[in-house]
């Protein structure tokens, strides 16, 4: 018999992070792994009266075509891939994977050449033209990461996403009123002061939308006016499968111009190396969620510790005013719960991880 939370998720997917509607084509990507997810998705959807279109894979990043195919062939889908990217009216992909380090043995031009493939993809979901949200199912290889039992890790899993998301949206939406009100934000914790402007840039509140599990009000910054350091001293940034330890950034007029880890350094600059744009703020996010207080070594979580502010290098999402452009958009948290400060225009309004706004 099927867990009956897995029935709430998945309505919860379909109806409010997606909000299929009748006759809709809607692509579910998963693993294997997530079988139980994925039907009960498939049930949802075609209560719904809509179409799903179902893609199962072994690896969600990479895989035996990614490792062998030449270059030119990797670099653009195949054309019926690209017509349902174009055609589909919704996106639905659960992180479920056999191995978190999925993708790190690919080189650095396969995963460009990835990353350059799926761009008419991309180009949707960054703008927001059609729905689309990233889910996680629980499987062994998340729950090792994050030092926790299988039982452990769906239990949190669950207590992360299964919350009053009207509530959480109302509470977030505070928030994203002051951040909305300011020019400049500045970040101010261990090894890092940094400013960044937000003219003209209203955020986006994820109260259960777009990443499950929400908990963030995002931006992206005015592309040259981040200005300062920033060091990530407290959790491994990771990409690829790949960490980096102690990553350190210096900007000036909005770009990277000093790259340093305490490990993982070279890989850090040859993805900064990635493009013109891969030096440059592509997010800045706040992390809200209160039922994630740890960090698990996956972004999708850690991203939205309550307390913690995450940048993006790369990508920047056009729904929310940004115009950087790169093949990469990585995610690197910030954790202010310790000696951290965040100021809106000179103003204080978080201290140590807690709001101080009214």
């Amino acid at each position: 018999m099927r867990d009956s939370r897995l029935d709430e998720y998945a309505r919860l997917l379909v109806e409010r992070s997606i909000g299929v509607q009748a006759g809709w084509q809607v692509q579910v990507r998963a693993t294997p792994l997530a079988r139980p997810l994925v039907e009960a998705l498939l049930e949802q959807i075609a209560r719904r009266r809509a179409y799903p279109l179902l893609q199962m894979s072994f690896e969600l990043i990479g895989g035996p075509f990614a490792r062998e195919a030449p270059l030119d062939l990797l670099r653009v889908a195949a054309p019926l891939q690209q017509r349902v990217w174009k055609e589909a009216d919704a996106f639905i992909a659960i992180w479920s994977p056999e191995n978190t380090r999925e993708g790190s043995e690919l080189s650095e031009e396969r995963k460009a050449a990835l990353q350059e493939a799926s761009a008419p993809m991309r180009d949707r979901t960054m703008s927001m033209s059609a729905p689309w949200v990233i889910a996680e199912y629980p499987v062994l290889s998340g729950a090792q990461d994050a030092g926790m039992t299988l039982p452990q890790y769906e239990q949190f899993i669950f207590d992360s996403v299964l919350l009053d998301w009207d509530a959480e949206g109302a509470r977030m939406r505070k928030i994203a009123d002051v951040f909305d009100a300011a020019d400049e934000i500045r970040i101010v914790g261990e090894g890092t002061d940094l400013t960044v402007s937000l003219t003209g840039r209203t955020g986006a509140v994820d109260d259960g939308h777009v990443n499950m599990p929400g908990g963030e009000v995002f931006y992206s910054p005015v592309e040259d006016s981040a200005e300062g350091v920033i060091e990530f001293c407290e959790f491994p940034a990771v990409y690829y499968g790949r960490e980096v330890v102690g990553a350190r950034f210096r900007f000036e007029s909005g770009r990277i111009v000093d790259a340093t880890a305490r490990s993982g350094e070279e890989f850090l600059i040859r993805t900064l190396d990635t493009d013109e744009g891969a030096r440059r703020l592509g997010e800045l996010g706040i992390g809200c969620n209160p039922g994630i207080q740890r960090y698990m070594k996956n972004v999708a979580f850690d991203e939205k510790i309550d307390g913690t502010v995450h940048l993006a290098v790369g990508n920047s999402y056009t729904f929310t005013g940004g115009t950087n452009t790169s093949s990469i958009h990585w995610d690197i948290v910030k954790d202010l719960r310790a000696h951290g400060e965040l100021y809106a225009d000179g103003k204080l309004v978080q201290k140590n991880g807690n709001w101080v706004i009214r």
